[in-house]
């Protein structure tokens, strides 16, 4: 069984939220963090195994 781990993230000014799925598509936990970069990071550092992350091309592509 793979450790894989497919995180979404909806970025706004003040939130993020971020969903963390299986490779099965199974829901493994769901959050909201501020939009802050040590506050994604804490979030996503805390997970095991290999991660992908996708988020939206919006107006915090940019920095994110």
């Amino acid at each position: 069984m793979t450790s894989d781990k497919y995180v979404g993230l909806d970025v706004h000014q003040a939130s993020t939220s971020i969903i963390v799925l299986d490779c099965n598509g199974k829901l493994i936990t769901e959050a909201v963090v501020r939009t802050r970069a040590d506050a994604i990071r804490d979030f996503i550092s805390g997970l095991s195994g290999t991660i992908h992350v996708t988020f939206e091309e919006g107006t915090q592509a940019a920095w994110l």
